[in-house]
Order: structure tokens, then C-alpha cells, then sequence
């Protein structure tokens, strides 16, 4: 995410969006059995810094009240024309999926 951010500031914000979150979707979509909800929030917290570090890069001399006018709507989540930021935090965790008797036994079966 840190080189994708890095790259090019004269991209459009939509491509830029398109880039992140399908990096971030197939990582979510990865982790997503297990219990990752707080490494989710985290990457939450990280996609939105590099985010609005690329927006303060790209526009310099504005200031956030102009940035969250343009690039958020007013709001504080990054998004353009059709494109939304991927929030990681609210992907849903599939936890300890019950097997029951699909587990298979270590020891030999004496039948």
C-alpha cells in the first residue's frame, strides 16, 4: 500500500482507490478465517493514513476542511467519482467454523 501510494501523485483519485482496494480486499478476503478483526481496524488506520498522505501530497496548500469537501464529501472516509475506499474494519470474520464430525482423527481406527 505504501508503494502504491508513493507512486504517482498526478493519478486520479479513482485509480488510485481501484489500486487499494483490491489489495486490500484480496488481504481481508485472505485473513478473513481467523480472528483478524483488530489487525482489520489497524489496516483500517493504515490505508487511511497513506490515503491522506497522498491527498496532502497531491494538493499542498489546502487545507483538510477543503480536502474532506473534495476528496470525502464532507465526511472524513476517502472517495471519488463512483470509487469508495475499501474499509477493512467492517469486512465480517467467519470464526472457528464448526466441522463436527468432518475433523479427521490422528490415531488409526481398530474396527
Amino acid at each position: 500500500m505504501k508503494a502504491i501510494c508513493w507512486q504517482d501523485v498526478n493519478l486520479p483519485v479513482e485509480v488510485l482507490l481501484h489500486r487499494l482496494n483490491s489489495l486490500a480486499r484480496g488481504w481481508t478476503t485472505y485473513f478473513r478465517p481467523g480472528v483478524s478483526h483488530a489487525a482489520f481496524r489497524y489496516l483500517r488506520a493504515v490505508v487511511w493514513r497513506q490515503v491522506f498522505g497522498w491527498i496532502r501530497r497531491k494538493h499542498r496548500r489546502a487545507t483538510w476542511k477543503e480536502l474532506r469537501r473534495r476528496y470525502c464529501g464532507g465526511g472524513w472516509w476517502p472517495a471519488g467519482d463512483g470509487a469508495i475506499l475499501l474499509d477493512p474494519a467492517k469486512v465480517r470474520t467467519t470464526r472457528y467454523r464448526y466441522r463436527g464430525a468432518v475433523i479427521p482423527t490422528p490415531w488409526p481406527s481398530t474396527a
